[in-house]
């Protein structure tokens, strides 16, 4: 890459001109030849109307990051249903290829986005830091001498790899954000867009929608030619392909079907999965069969009351409580701790009745369809405190009526509730200026006597099985609830990225 810009930086020299450098020796995108199949009007053609068209070959993977491969699977549970919850039925699926984190996200990991949150926001809006920091008091036990790991879990460098606990869904929710725009400002630093800018404060900061927006300059190194711009250049956008989609939490039906990774049982027969599997790894045992490494627990569990290490001198899973992102045996798609260590949020509401009612096809419960807030001037609206984009709920005029049903608000679908957007539907009735499933899972009789549900639009599925959990738990069917602003000390989280373009991509499944 060196290289390139010092030949790309020669011939400017050699042509003269500052003028040239700038415009001939900014960015490299390239483009298209040739012309429209459709009407004949060529591309990247300022004569011919200056549409632009990039050449793109595959999306990059981002820092991190490995390709699931998308396929169809049984989703649900394949164990016993010891808990009696029957809240994993077998549901038959198809999931598209998107990219997981190789590994949960660390504590060094969740520090460096702490410090840019404090860097940024601390002098003007403090509040955002203090509301970012993980609880370390959630490794507090009332019969238990768990204050060390309160003190120095989170901070202390030994802990550095170990996976972050005590974060929020919430939290993890604004880490992904975070994420993505950092990943996509360092692209366009490194392309020769953006220089670096360390003097980010409050506001106005890097985020993504803001800058494909307009609504955040930064500091320009050379804009990309455009034909179509009057004055030869403009800032890149999203169909430049430089920038990468938004990270985000994995869906549930994405975290199973990641961790189960069928793709080893399935490598020598087409179209036909070998072997079902129970963990994510072959067999109904939780100890290595390989012979080297014969009798080692494959993840970091509890293996029965009162033992969740082994014995000194041979401490089977190495680990009192959480172990290194990295540790034990990946899955078939080079991921680690998939089983054991720390459970992990998805991005799913839960809902007893999931499996049976999403859809076939990237199955999800948790929609809120939103859109842009826009002013007067049909400008988009900026969060005066975090320089993002402003967004509100889709009203049921707006909504698309394609299932005979009008609303934004589509995490209560099925569930009795089929018109929680609108202010007259009381399910209890009369009216009500409540709205959503309040009503449903949610209402007061009267101040001194509620009634209230642990379901709702705010608790959130996690699974995987942690430190703390028996082998039950392991079963990457199964499945849990928690309160989106709760956390735990065997709770943490990985990060999602669609894959746009082909699924398998270059050296994927053959064709």
């Amino acid at each position: 890459m060196k290289v390139r810009l010092k030949i790309i930086l020669l011939a400017c020299i050699l042509s003269g001109g500052a003028m040239m450098m700038m415009s001939s020796c900014g960015p490299k995108i390239s483009k298209r030849s040739g012309s429209s199949s459709k009407t004949g009007w060529g591309y990247n053609d300022d004569k011919m109307g200056g549409f632009e068209v990039a050449e793109y070959v595959e999306q990059d993977a981002g820092p991190g990051l490995v390709l699931v491969e998308g396929g169809t699977f049984t989703m649900g549970s394949v164990e016993q249903d010891v808990m009696y919850d029957w809240n994993s039925m077998r549901k038959r699926v198809t999931v598209s290829s998107f990219y997981m984190d190789e590994t949960e996200i660390s504590n060094v990991d969740y520090r460096e986005y702490l410090n840019w949150v404090y860097r940024v926001f601390y002098d003007e809006y403090p509040e955002l830091y203090f509301k970012a920091l993980p609880d370390t008091l959630c490794w507090r036990r009332r019969l238990a001498f768990n204050e060390p790991y309160v003190q120095f879990y989170f901070r202390h460098p030994a802990y550095n790899d170990y996976p972050a606990v005590g974060v929020s869904w919430e939290q993890a929710s604004e880490y992904c954000l975070w994420r993505t725009d950092r990943v996509n400002e360092k692209a366009l630093i490194d392309y020769g867009v953006l220089e670096y800018d360390a003097e980010q404060k409050g506001s106005n900061n890097f985020n993504t929608e803001a800058y494909i927006a307009g609504k955040y300059i930064g500091t320009v190194k050379h804009n990309i030619p455009s034909p179509s711009s009057p004055d030869g250049e403009r800032p890149a956008k999203m169909e430049d392909g430089i920038m990468l989609p938004s990270y985000r939490l994995p869906t549930e039906a994405e975290w199973e079907y990641a961790a189960l990774a069928l793709i080893g049982n399935s490598q020598t027969s087409p179209e036909r999965i070998v072997n079902q599997r129970l963990y994510p790894w072959n067999g109904h045992y939780v100890r290595n069969d390989e012979k080297a490494n014969r009798g080692l627990f494959m993840a970091n569990i509890q293996r029965g009351r009162g033992d969740l290490m082994g014995v000194a001198g041979y401490l089977n899973d190495n680990a009192a409580p959480t172990a290194p992102v990295d540790s034990y045996w990946p899955n078939d798609y080079g991921l680690y701790c998939m089983a054991g260590n720390v459970n992990e949020w998805v991005l799913d509401v839960y809902r007893a009745s999931s499996n049976m009612d999403v859809e076939e096809f990237n199955p999800f419960r948790g929609n809120v369809f939103q859109v842009l807030e826009t002013d007067a001037n049909n400008e988009f609206v900026l969060d005066d405190t975090t320089g993002r984009l402003k967004y509100r709920n889709m009203t049921p005029e707006e909504s698309v009526d394609r299932i005979n049903y009008q609303q934004a608000d589509n995490i209560n679908y099925r569930d009795g509730d089929m018109r929680s957007s609108s202010d007259k539907a009381d399910w209890l009735g009369g009216e009500t200026e409540d709205k959503g499933s309040e009503r449903m899972y949610h209402n007061k009789h009267s101040e001194d006597s509620p009634m209230t549900s642990l379901v709702n639009d705010r608790v959130r599925v996690y699974k995987g099985g942690g430190w703390r959990d028996r082998v039950y738990w392991m079963v990457p069917g199964t499945r849990r609830f928690l309160q989106q602003d709760k956390c735990s000390d065997d709770l943490g989280f990985r990060c999602a990225m669609i894959r746009v373009g082909s699924p398998g991509g270059v050296g994927g499944s053959k064709k």
